[in-house]
Protein backbone atom coordinates (compact mmCIF):
# COMPACT_ATOMS: atom_id res chain seq x y z
CA UNK A 1 0.00 0.00 0.00
CA UNK A 2 3.02 2.19 -0.45
CA UNK A 3 1.81 3.51 -3.53
CA UNK A 4 -1.80 4.78 -2.22
CA UNK A 5 -0.62 8.34 -1.57
CA UNK A 6 0.68 8.65 -5.03
CA UNK A 7 -2.74 7.64 -6.46
CA UNK A 8 -4.36 9.32 -4.36
CA UNK A 9 -2.38 12.72 -5.22
CA UNK A 10 -3.58 12.13 -8.63
CA UNK A 11 -6.91 12.10 -7.75
CA UNK A 12 -6.19 15.90 -6.59
CA UNK A 13 -6.45 16.94 -10.05
CA UNK A 14 -9.57 15.84 -10.70
CA UNK A 15 -10.82 17.53 -7.23
CA UNK A 16 -9.27 20.42 -8.21
CA UNK A 17 -10.98 21.05 -11.29
CA UNK A 18 -14.05 20.88 -9.15
CA UNK A 19 -12.89 23.49 -6.68
CA UNK A 20 -11.90 25.35 -10.12
CA UNK A 21 -15.19 24.82 -11.59
CA UNK A 22 -17.69 25.23 -8.73
CA UNK A 23 -21.33 24.99 -9.57
CA UNK A 24 -22.30 28.57 -9.19
CA UNK A 25 -25.41 31.19 -9.58
CA UNK A 26 -25.79 29.11 -13.16
CA UNK A 27 -26.01 25.25 -11.77
CA UNK A 28 -28.20 27.07 -8.97
CA UNK A 29 -30.80 28.39 -11.44
CA UNK A 30 -31.17 24.99 -13.50
CA UNK A 31 -34.59 23.16 -13.36
CA UNK A 32 -33.38 19.89 -11.51
CA UNK A 33 -34.82 16.60 -10.92
CA UNK A 34 -36.12 16.19 -7.02
CA UNK A 35 -33.75 13.23 -6.69
CA UNK A 36 -30.76 15.35 -6.94
CA UNK A 37 -28.44 15.28 -3.95
CA UNK A 38 -27.99 18.07 -2.07
CA UNK A 39 -24.57 19.93 -2.96
CA UNK A 40 -22.90 19.39 0.45
CA UNK A 41 -23.38 15.73 -0.69
CA UNK A 42 -20.76 15.52 -3.62
CA UNK A 43 -17.54 16.37 -1.61
CA UNK A 44 -18.40 13.71 0.87
CA UNK A 45 -19.00 11.45 -2.35
CA UNK A 46 -16.23 12.01 -3.82
CA UNK A 47 -13.84 12.14 -1.11
CA UNK A 48 -14.90 8.21 -0.54
CA UNK A 49 -14.72 7.19 -4.60
CA UNK A 50 -10.80 8.83 -5.09
CA UNK A 51 -10.23 7.21 -1.48
CA UNK A 52 -11.46 3.80 -3.24
CA UNK A 53 -9.78 3.87 -6.40
CA UNK A 54 -6.66 4.86 -5.11
CA UNK A 55 -6.61 1.82 -2.71
CA UNK A 56 -7.67 -0.23 -5.40
CA UNK A 57 -4.76 0.96 -7.91
CA UNK A 58 -2.28 0.69 -4.78
CA UNK A 59 -3.84 -2.94 -4.56
CA UNK A 60 -3.42 -3.89 -8.62
CA UNK A 61 -0.12 -1.39 -8.90
CA UNK A 62 2.06 -4.43 -7.40
CA UNK A 63 0.93 -6.93 -9.62
CA UNK A 64 2.38 -8.86 -12.70
CA UNK A 65 0.52 -8.06 -15.52
CA UNK A 66 -0.99 -4.61 -14.53
CA UNK A 67 0.12 -2.81 -17.25
CA UNK A 68 -3.07 -2.46 -18.76
CA UNK A 69 -5.07 -2.17 -15.72
CA UNK A 70 -3.45 0.81 -14.68
CA UNK A 71 -3.13 2.44 -18.46
CA UNK A 72 -7.12 2.37 -17.56
CA UNK A 73 -6.93 3.99 -14.46
CA UNK A 74 -4.92 6.54 -15.39
CA UNK A 75 -7.49 7.26 -18.33
CA UNK A 76 -10.56 7.06 -16.45
CA UNK A 77 -9.03 9.52 -14.06
CA UNK A 78 -8.08 11.87 -17.26
CA UNK A 79 -11.83 12.20 -18.56
CA UNK A 80 -12.81 12.44 -14.54
CA UNK A 81 -11.19 15.68 -14.86
CA UNK A 82 -12.90 17.50 -17.44
CA UNK A 83 -16.28 16.91 -16.58
CA UNK A 84 -16.14 20.26 -14.28
CA UNK A 85 -14.75 22.09 -16.73
CA UNK A 86 -17.00 21.19 -19.57
CA UNK A 87 -20.39 21.30 -17.09
CA UNK A 88 -20.12 24.19 -15.00
CA UNK A 89 -17.10 26.19 -16.86
CA UNK A 90 -18.86 26.10 -20.29
CA UNK A 91 -22.03 25.48 -19.38
CA UNK A 92 -22.16 22.63 -21.55
CA UNK A 93 -24.45 20.14 -20.10
CA UNK A 94 -24.63 17.96 -23.18
CA UNK A 95 -21.18 17.67 -23.32
CA UNK A 96 -20.92 17.15 -19.87
CA UNK A 97 -23.32 13.91 -20.48
CA UNK A 98 -20.90 12.58 -23.04
CA UNK A 99 -17.87 12.72 -20.93
CA UNK A 100 -19.93 10.78 -17.47
CA UNK A 101 -20.87 8.33 -20.62
CA UNK A 102 -16.76 8.32 -21.39
CA UNK A 103 -16.12 7.90 -17.82
CA UNK A 104 -18.34 5.06 -17.30
CA UNK A 105 -16.84 3.11 -19.81
CA UNK A 106 -13.44 3.83 -18.75
CA UNK A 107 -14.51 2.89 -15.14
CA UNK A 108 -16.27 0.21 -15.99
CA UNK A 109 -13.41 -1.24 -18.41
CA UNK A 110 -10.80 -0.37 -15.10
CA UNK A 111 -13.24 -2.42 -12.89
CA UNK A 112 -13.22 -5.28 -15.50
CA UNK A 113 -9.01 -5.24 -16.02
CA UNK A 114 -9.09 -4.60 -11.89
CA UNK A 115 -11.03 -8.08 -11.58
CA UNK A 116 -8.54 -10.42 -13.97
CA UNK A 117 -5.64 -9.32 -11.20
CA UNK A 118 -7.80 -8.80 -7.90
CA UNK A 119 -11.03 -9.40 -7.05
CA UNK A 120 -11.19 -7.26 -3.90
CA UNK A 121 -9.58 -4.27 -6.11
CA UNK A 122 -12.85 -4.41 -8.30
CA UNK A 123 -15.13 -4.39 -5.79
CA UNK A 124 -13.42 -1.09 -4.75
CA UNK A 125 -14.58 0.28 -7.94
CA UNK A 126 -18.05 -0.66 -7.90
CA UNK A 127 -19.19 2.47 -5.69
CA UNK A 128 -17.55 4.40 -8.38
CA UNK A 129 -19.61 2.81 -11.50
CA UNK A 130 -22.79 2.73 -9.34
CA UNK A 131 -22.12 7.07 -8.67
CA UNK A 132 -21.07 7.49 -12.40
CA UNK A 133 -24.41 5.70 -13.49
CA UNK A 134 -26.53 7.96 -11.22
CA UNK A 135 -24.20 10.63 -12.71
CA UNK A 136 -25.35 10.01 -15.96
CA UNK A 137 -28.91 9.93 -15.28
CA UNK A 138 -28.81 13.37 -13.51
CA UNK A 139 -26.51 15.14 -15.92
CA UNK A 140 -28.80 14.03 -19.16
CA UNK A 141 -31.83 14.48 -17.07
CA UNK A 142 -30.22 18.50 -16.48
CA UNK A 143 -29.67 18.96 -19.88
CA UNK A 144 -33.04 17.53 -21.02
CA UNK A 145 -34.67 20.16 -18.49
CA UNK A 146 -32.48 22.93 -19.12
CA UNK A 147 -31.67 22.57 -23.29
CA UNK A 148 -32.70 26.15 -24.26
CA UNK A 149 -30.13 27.87 -20.97
CA UNK A 150 -27.22 27.55 -22.55
CA UNK A 151 -24.69 25.88 -24.68
CA UNK A 152 -25.62 22.67 -24.95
Amino acid sequence: MTLFPLFLATCAVPAAAGILFKPGQWYRDLDKPTWTPPNLLFPVIWAMLYTLMSLAAARVATMVGNDLALALWGLQITINTLWSAVFFGQHRMLGGAIIIGLLWAAVLATTVAFALLDVLAAVMMVPYLAWGTFALALNISVWRRNRGRAAT
